[in-house]
């Protein structure tokens, strides 16, 4: 969504997923990872989808693919307690997607001290 409103909407989305991943979501999966960022929001100019962009940092790399598919699973109740949270008249659909940008990063560091 381009603009002003796109933009708060989606910093919006953004801090109120991560704290519903970090509180309500962990306190019903225990065995979530352990760091979980949502690193981008990105919402349809007519507010009927979402994608949610996150990166979860885990040395286990199954762990990491159990935390994804848990967030993905909960979608619905994500969706659900952001509408309770935010006053805005209807909440997008989500799509979360795995963002490996911070991974991809780093190994491009690895490569650049290497040579």
């Amino acid at each position: 969504m381009k603009g002003q409103r796109g933009a708060r909407l989606a910093s919006e989305f953004q801090k109120e997923i991560t704290s519903i991943i970090s509180r309500d979501l962990r306190n019903k999966y225990p065995s979530i990872s352990a760091i979980i960022s949502v690193t981008g929001a990105d919402v349809a100019p007519d507010l009927k989808t979402a994608k949610i962009y996150l990166s979860i940092f885990d040395t286990d790399e199954q762990k990491r693919q159990q935390s994804f598919e848990i967030i993905k699973e909960n979608s619905g109740f994500i969706r659900h307690e952001l509408s309770s949270r935010m006053t805005i008249r209807t909440v997008p659909v989500l799509t979360f997607i795995f963002d490996v940008s911070a991974e991809y990063g780093s190994h491009i560091d690895d490569i650049l001290k290497n040579l």
